[in-house]
Formats: C-alpha cells, structure tokens, sequence
C-alpha cells in the first residue's frame, strides 16, 4: 500500500476539506452527543468545524489527502478561534445541556498548554477510506512543522478508539474531560521531537 498524498488547502479546497469532516465525524460519539439529530448535526457540524478550525486555510495549515480522502485542521502558535461565535454556536445549536457544554469547554480549556503550541481542533478521514493510512499520513505531515519549530503539538480526541493512533505519534494522554452524560474527551499533548 502506498501512501498517500498529502496537500496544502487553499480556500477554494475548503468547502471539500469541511465536507470530508462530515462525514469523519458523523458517528463521533462527543460530535453526536452535541448534534444527535441528523438533520442537526448536518446543519450546524460544518459551521461549527469552520469557528474551531477554519482559521487553518488562511494561515497554510489545513491539509487533504488523496481527493480529499481526508483532512486536518491544525492552528498555528498564537492563532485562535474564535470564542465568542464558538459560544454562540455552541448555545445556540447544540442539544446538550448548556451547562454541561459550558463546563467541557471550561475544562478543555484548562488542558490547553499555556506555551506556543501547534493545535489540532479537526483531523478526520472520509469512512471508505479508514483503515488506508490516510489520518497516520496526515498527522505525520503536519508533525514536521512541530519538530521543525521545536513546538509542542496539542488536540483532544473525541472518540478513544484514536487514542492509539496519537499514541503511535507520540502523543501523551493527559487525563479524561467527562461532565455529566457527556462522552469522555481525552486531552493529548506531544512534545517535539
């Protein structure tokens, strides 16, 4: 098998890139909790995916593999979402308890490395093509920035079966994000290497 490609997003890659996220994230169990109604989670994921990471394709670190057989999101050191369209969003649209959403995104917050940090809100791969190497392909690219710059890499996996992916890239579970029926969220940080 051979690996695949691995290719910088412009904007006009965007609407392919969110799109192969959506269905990435279709059965996420933290995604679904947010959004259990399909109509919903079409209606507001992609919108959302565009708050959280969006800023990727304007600063050169959205990435696709293969016709867009999956994608990452990565934010640079010192680029943010946007959090008060990620609050509005989030308040407006998401099933979950408020409250609960509140205290996940407060505890989520508090895992944040506090130094200059590669993050990554999104890395998905279309469901035809798990299993293929596209998300190992993925993150290694996007790896060699971080040990390039000597900066550390952050994310939170929202479903534990990719725990053992990050792990095999060098990430370290730093603990488990549960508030109330939400499903568990694991906050991953890899050093540089």
């Amino acid at each position: 098998m051979t690996s695949p490609t691995i290719a910088t997003a412009s904007a006009s890659d965007e609407a392919a890139v969110l799109a192969v996220l959506v269905l990435a994230f279709g059965s996420d169990p933290a995604t679904r909790w947010t959004w259990p109604a399909p109509d919903e989670y079409l209606r507001h994921f992609p919108v959302f995916a565009r708050i959280l990471g969006g800023k990727a394709f304007s600063h050169g670190s959205a990435y696709y593999a293969d016709g867009y057989g999956g994608g990452a999101l990565w934010l640079p050191p010192g680029v943010h979402p946007d959090e008060g369209a990620l609050a509005e969003v989030m308040q407006s649209s998401s099933a979950a308890p408020p409250e609960d959403v509140s205290a996940l995104f407060e505890q989520m917050e508090r895992h944040h490395p506090q130094e200059p940090h590669w993050y990554l809100p999104f890395i998905g791969v279309d469901p035809s093509h798990q299993g293929e190497g596209y998300g190992g392909a993925l993150m290694t690219h996007a790896l060699m920035a971080c040990d390039r710059d000597h900066t550390p890499a952050y994310l939170e996996s929202s479903n534990p079966k990719n725990v053992p992916l990050y792990e095999r890239h060098g990430f370290d579970l730093l603990g488990t994000i549960r508030v109330g029926e939400s499903p568990p969220i694991f906050p991953m940080l890899r050093r540089p290497r």
